[in-house]
């Protein structure tokens, strides 16, 4: 088939997307990818793409496009122009770049913000083909969970858009179960909605690799790992309130990778609290690195704001937790928490809870090694049978095959 892919974020930066492109590459498909400028998460273009811009316009097999935009910075309006910037970039550059060229079906890809999907539309009503909208995010409800948007007129406006967008697409897939519901009161027709996971990567299962050298080894230590975006959603300050509880424990470590617009915050409030010697910031590395840094994890931490929205996300390093064989520390509500208790892979609390979440490291720390070994080993069962990449990447072919075929016999 011949794919294009839609999406705000790709190579260099490091999204799931990026393994779904070299998948279908791998499966004989024909990729395009129309993108942004690669600037997530420090809001700075990439040094490595303003050296060479032109070693960026391929990736696994797949043809590259970037639309010009403005990068991220660091503010909540530039945020919301760059939002923008890539809407009217990918609107009127995408056409021209991809001119003369036919594809099957596009496929949009939306951890955030859903503007992803009006250039996909657009393109979609000019090559008269399909498209598939896959909503990791769920707007307008998440900016407003967040705080970025307070203006009821404003979330009603952003609802409309998404309305336009999903009525618009053959499919509109949702990461999690209890995203459906929220899906179909954008969506006119639920028959197009479909529930689509994000899988779980081979690429942690963490056995036998070195540890990464950037920690440094402590005897005797439990160490809690978090990984990922350093935002909002995450509840840091919750999270450091739990530190705070078990900065007197010298077993007791946190090592935090991963950045994002909370980083300079973060910093700032380790110090502050006097956690510098048990609250590790590491940075962001490559995906490629990640697994030996989980090699270091004797606990993974996954936590979300107490919020409605929230409680219907899985967040996608749950996935990556549970293949990586072991626990969870989950300090969030619905359906995350529900993945990690039903796969029986580690210990949750309410969202907030930092009190909560603290007595679960600690009651995780003091749990013999078979126990905890037990749990990792049922997680990375789960994922293999829940989240299994292969069969989930299967599953996206057939639907696209299927709305294809549904399309050519419209013409």
């Amino acid at each position: 088939m011949r794919i294009l892919i839609v999406s705000q974020y790709f190579w260099p930066e490091n999204f799931r997307i990026n393994d779904l492109v070299k998948e279908f590459v791998l499966r004989g498909h024909e990729v395009t990818v129309l993108t942004g400028i690669p600037n997530y998460p420090d809001g700075k273009v990439f040094d490595a793409f303003k050296k060479d811009r032109s070693s960026f316009d391929n990736y696994a097999g797949a043809k590259i496009y970037r639309a010009p935009m403005l990068t991220r910075g660091n503010s909540r309006l530039r945020l919301l122009l760059n939002y923008i910037s890539f809407v009217f970039g990918a609107c009127f550059f995408g056409p021209w770049f991809l001119r003369g060229q036919n594809f099957d079906v596009i496929f949009a890809y939306e951890p955030s913000p859903a503007t992803v999907g009006l250039p996909a539309v657009l393109l979609g009503g000019l090559k008269r083909v399909p498209v598939v909208f896959w909503a990791l995010d769920l707007w307008p409800d998440t900016i407003a969970a967040v705080g970025e948007v307070s203006s009821a007129k404003l979330l009603s406006l952003v609802g409309h858009m998404v309305r336009f967008i999903y009525n618009r697409c053959a499919l509109v897939l949702g990461q999690s179960r209890g995203f459906l519901g929220s899906l179909a009161k954008y969506c006119d027709d639920v028959n197009k909605i479909r529930y689509f996971p994000s899988w779980a990567e081979d690429l942690f299962c963490v056995d036998n690799i070195s540890p990464a050298a950037e920690v440094p080894i402590q005897d005797g230590v439990f160490n809690v790992l978090f990984a990922g975006n350093i935002g909002e959603a995450q509840d840091f300050p919750a999270i450091l309130e739990a530190a705070e509880i078990l900065k007197d424990n010298s077993a007791i470590r946190w090592l935090i990778v991963g950045d994002g617009r909370m980083t300079e915050w973060l910093h700032k409030e380790v110090i502050k609290r006097d956690l510098t010697h048990c609250f590790l910031l590491l940075g962001r590395f490559d995906v490629e690195r990640m697994p030996s840094f989980y090699a270091h994890a004797d606990a993974f931490l996954v936590a979300l704001k107490h919020s409605p929205v929230f409680a219907l996300t899985v967040p996608g390093k749950v996935q990556s937790y549970l293949m990586a064989g072991v626990p969870l520390l989950g300090m969030l509500d619905g359906e995350g928490s529900f993945v990690i208790l039903d796969a029986n892979a580690g210990l949750v609390c309410p969202a907030g809870d930092s009190k909560g979440l603290a007595e679960s490291v600690l009651k995780l720390s003091l749990m013999n090694k078979f126990d905890r070994q037990k749990m990792g080993s049922n997680g990375r069962s789960y994922a293999r049978k829940e989240f299994n990449r292969d069969l989930l990447i299967t599953k996206l072919e057939s639907w696209f095959l299927e709305i294809n075929k549904s399309s050519s016999k419209c013409k």
